[in-house]
């Protein structure tokens, strides 16, 4: 029908509503915001699922708030495709309480499962699975490249997201329990070497404009900094922008007297990172969540057991291996 072959392409560039979901043959994918590139990529694996199943009775539904930033419009869609009546929902939620706290008071009779950001663990009994990367072992990934680069640690300065956002805030775990050599720390304080700076982390509320001005900022007044960790990828979304604050330290990071690392392997990223304006980037799979996220809600819709959680792996780039990072 007109509507399932088109309904993805439409939802790329604007918000849902209601009208949008007429049915219970709807698979819906709510993401955190339609202007970040990691989640556009969610939305092609969700355009390659219709069109690998298209006499399904089932239609992939992609959608989000405008804004990445705007977590009570992210709250209110699900809300929206709840009344509608779709068949099941996927969700990235930018807030983990306030979502969660919405869900349990609807207490929808649909499956609901999490996609590329969880529920924290007192909420997980309101999602059948989390289907996504393990983002305490990318914040391992990504410490474990720190510590070959800076044996003896030193200053750093880690960049994340919001502060409500779950799988954000368990990627900096990893990084600090695997930096500090502890379970648990709440920030860095010699541990191994690492001293987490003053005014660091900074939160990017997943604005690019923001995360590069932060990076321009924290490089300005910190001269000497060891590192600093883009938690997530936001500055590098913005190639132009990123490319002219890592002109300002570019000598630095050459010599490896500062280094870069950054998660996620999305074309403009990778093309910086092929520009030397990183030394490691840890990437997700956003493609293959978009991909697998029907299958798994039609497995819940038919009572099947599916696994909990369901990690989609990650790629690590370093200037020694390359690899993924080599030509994509």
């Amino acid at each position: 029908m007109t509507y399932k072959l088109g309904v993805t392409a439409l939802l790329a560039t604007m918000t849902a509503s209601a009208a949008m979901a007429q049915d219970a043959n709807t698979l819906a994918i709510v993401v955190k915001g339609l202007d970040n590139p990691f989640f556009e990529q969610i939305n092609l694996g969700c355009q390659q699922w219709m069109a690998e199943n298209p006499d399904s009775q089932y239609n992939c539904l992609y959608t989000g708030p405008a804004s990445s930033s705007d977590e009570a419009g992210e709250v209110q869609i699900v809300d929206d495709l709840i009344a509608a009546g779709v068949a099941a929902i996927a969700i990235s939620p930018s807030n983990a309480p306030a979502m969660a706290n919405r869900i349990r008071a609807l207490a929808p009779d649909i499956p609901i499962m999490t996609i590329d950001a969880d529920f924290l663990p007192a909420d997980a009994d309101l999602r059948a699975t989390y289907l996504g990367t393990d983002n305490y072992l990318m914040g391992v990934q990504m410490a474990e490249q720190a510590m070959a680069l800076k044996p003896d640690g030193g200053t750093i300065c880690l960049q994340l997201g919001n502060v409500a956002a779950a799988n954000i805030n368990a990627r900096a775990q990893g990084f600090r329990d695997t930096a500090g050599g502890a379970e648990g720390l709440d920030r860095l304080t010699g541990e191994n070497g690492w001293t987490e700076i003053e005014g660091c982390p900074v939160f990017t509320n997943d604005q690019a404009d923001l995360a590069n001005q932060q990076m321009s900022d924290v490089f300005t007044a910190n001269p000497d900094l060891d590192a600093f960790i883009l938690i997530g990828g936001w500055a590098q979304f913005a190639p132009q922008a990123y490319a002219q604050v890592t002109d300002q330290v570019m000598d630095r990071m050459q010599s490896n007297e500062l280094i870069v690392i950054a998660g996620d392997t999305l074309p403009p990223q990778t093309q910086a990172f092929r520009e030397m304006r990183s030394h490691a980037q840890v990437g997700q799979r956003p493609f293959e969540m978009g991909l697998r996220a029907p299958d798994v809600m039609i497995q819940l819709l038919n009572g099947e057991t599916v696994e909990d959680p369901l990690f989609t792996g990650l790629d690590v780039c370093t200037h020694a291996e390359p690899g993924f990072c080599a030509d994509n």
